[in-house]
Formats: structure tokens, sequence, C-alpha cells
């Protein structure tokens, strides 16, 4: 298994897990728009993008963007996804990527890494706090959308 940057020739292989990790949220099914959102974040290089890779199969797959923290003066990263096949779970993937997301932070001298999960989210509210994270209660968590 390697974990290494996603570059623009996985784009296929990457469109189909994306757009199984949308589905797992409830949306429709749309490679087109899977392959559309990516080839944009690797062509902008508006995220970091990291794939795990099992004998040149892609089985999973982080994304982070870079975010600042006016207080600490600092980059931040917000980790926004984080997925593997269904198929190839339980076989330690997500947290070598978690891994990777970490040197990201280390390297890149910012100050941490936050992430958002859906209370539902099982796996991930279990795989979190085991990896390090460590749930914000002093804070509340708001959105808007426009109508």
């Amino acid at each position: 298994m390697k974990i290494r940057e996603v570059k623009i020739s996985d784009i296929d292989n990457l469109s189909s897990l994306f757009n199984s990790y949308r589905m797992f949220y409830g949306k429709d099914s749309n490679i087109k728009v899977a392959k559309k959102f990516l080839e944009s974040r690797i062509k902008l290089c508006d995220s970091k993008i990291y794939v795990s890779e099992v004998d040149k199969c892609l089985t999973g797959f982080v994304q982070l963007y870079p975010i600042f923290s006016s207080t600490r003066v600092s980059k931040y990263w917000l980790l926004n996804d984080l997925f593997v096949d269904a198929n190839e779970r339980g076989k330690g993937y997500s947290k070598h990527l978690i891994k990777k997301a970490k040197n990201l932070v280390k390297d890149t001298s910012a100050c941490g890494m936050m992430l958002e999960t859906d209370k539902t989210n099982n796996i991930g509210n279990n795989l979190y706090p085991s990896q390090g994270f460590k749930m914000n209660k002093l804070s509340n968590f708001y959105e808007w959308t426009p109508d």
C-alpha cells in the first residue's frame, strides 16, 4: 500500500471514489459532476488530495483545504473529505491517509487541522478520536446557505 499525492492521470479512478463518497452522504450519483469538481481542485491547486493505492488501484483518498486562523496568525488545514472504498475498509488505509494529512500540517508549519463529520457517521466518530482528534466542545458550529 502506498500513500501519495494525486495526479491528474488518477482522475477517472478518483472520480469514482469521490462519487461513492458523495453518495455515502446522501447525494445522487453523478460521476460527471465529481470529475469536473476534482479536475478543478487539481488544476487550480486549491486543495491537497492524497490517495491510498494498492496494486495500481486507488482504495481511498483524503482532501484538505488551506484556511487561516487569525487568532493564531497561522495556516490551518480543513480535512474536508476522507473516504475508503467499502470493499477496502478495515485495512488501515484511513489511518495512513490521516497520518499523511498530519504530515502536511507539520510540513507547512500550520497550527492544526480541523474536520466535521455527521453525528450519524459511527465509523468516523470512532476513527477520529483514535487518531488524536479532540472534539471542540467550546465552540458552536454555525452555517449559512443562500435560499
